[in-house]
């Protein structure tokens, strides 16, 4: 480990702590300096902002010394190599001086005042705090869904209600920047068997027995930039196959429960492969790596019609099926529309439902 204003790990726990919020970064000298700017105008004493550098080979070290010399409140690790985002948020908790971590993306904003108010969930008496969401386009000039956890109001959850807590919050779980967690509480469990999952705070959470004191959030306090995810170019094998799997290894909860928040085996689902392909996300190398040994007989042939099918006929056809319910498909339209298999007609269908410019 490497770093500036890294020192003193451990630091910040007589200084009173009560918030560290906990970033990786690989890669993001473009777009960090805007989130780093939003946080750092909301912080307080007692809050720290610790970010865990990947090794990126961009300008993002740069970006970070600036920051660095203007706020003691940020501590910056540039790791030697890329251990991957599920490790590098692993380090970033075990560099925090905070009694609670809360898992901050690096790309994305917190809305006014989100910061005041998780502080007033931040009591003790949670072990996790889930904080909503609302969904942007790159530039956040556009909402596209706003509120991605469909609770209206705030909730909290006893050890009774574990089943329950997995239903309500499992799927906007696929976010980490929602997470707000007990450092200690982190640190007991097991976090190994998750590097390389890209979701080791779900594994975490959900691991059996499933973090049980846990409140919600439901008013928005991250505002997300939609299709910017590192993983994009690997949308298929995640939400097909790696997310699945995850949620269905866990052995807490019940069938019924699991099938709720996802299906087992979502690339069954044509209308799913048809989606993707539209979007580019499904094409022979998927098919032939996912799916080819999976599947036989009539499905078999169905999948291969999908994926020789032209991807921008497919695109322009979804965009003009998703404008009929545009009312719930605006995330849906504007991915059709900025993904490389995009047409004149997916753009103009995006512009009239007003998600991009």
């Amino acid at each position: 480990m490497s770093g500036q204003n890294g020192g003193g790990a451990r630091a910040g726990a007589e200084a009173g702590i009560r918030l560290s919020i906990c970033m990786a970064t690989f890669k993001r000298g473009k777009f960090i300096a805007e989130t780093l700017d939003c946080i750092l105008a909301q912080l307080v004493p007692g809050i720290e902002l610790v970010v865990v550098d990947g090794a990126s080979p961009d300008n993002t070290p740069e970006v970070m010394a600036a920051y660095v010399d203007r706020h003691p409140e940020l501590r910056y690790f540039r790791e030697a190599v890329n251990s991957g985002v599920d490790r590098d948020y692993d380090k970033a908790v075990e560099y925090a001086c905070g009694e609670y971590c809360w898992l901050m993306t690096d790309d994305d904003l917190l809305t006014t005042g989100a910061i005041a108010r998780l502080m007033v969930e931040l009591d003790g008496s949670n072990d996790l705090v889930i904080v909503n969401e609302e969904v942007r386009n790159a530039d956040f000039s556009q909402v596209l869904t706003p509120s991605r956890f469909k609770l209206a109001s705030d909730r909290r959850y006893g050890p009774d209600d574990s089943e329950a807590m997995f239903v309500d919050m499992a799927q906007g779980l696929s976010f980490i920047g929602c997470v707000v967690i007990k450092r200690e509480r982190w640190l007991a469990r097991d976090r190994a068997t998750y590097y390389g999952s890209l979701f080791i705070h779900a594994g975490i959470i959900f691991q059996s027995p499933p973090i049980s004191r846990v409140s919600f959030i439901a008013k928005p306090l991250i505002v997300i930039r939609y299709g910017n995810a590192m993983w994009t170019a690997r949308s298929f094998e995640i939400w097909m196959f790696m997310w699945p799997q995850m949620l269905w290894a866990f052995n807490s909860f019940s069938a019924l429960a699991k099938a709720k928040v996802s299906a087992r085996e979502p690339w069954r689902d044509l209308r799913q492969l048809l989606v993707y392909r539209a979007s580019g996300g499904f094409a022979l190398p998927q098919y032939r790596r996912f799916l080819v040994a999976r599947i036989g007989g009539k499905f078999r042939l169905q999948c291969l019609l999908i994926v020789l099918c032209p991807a921008k006929l497919l695109n322009m056809l979804a965009a003009l099926f998703f404008y009929r319910h545009k009312a719930i498909f605006h995330a849906e339209i504007y991915s059709l529309a900025v993904s490389d298999k995009t047409t004149w007609v997916s753009r103009l269908v995006a512009r009239k439902v007003g998600v991009l410019c």
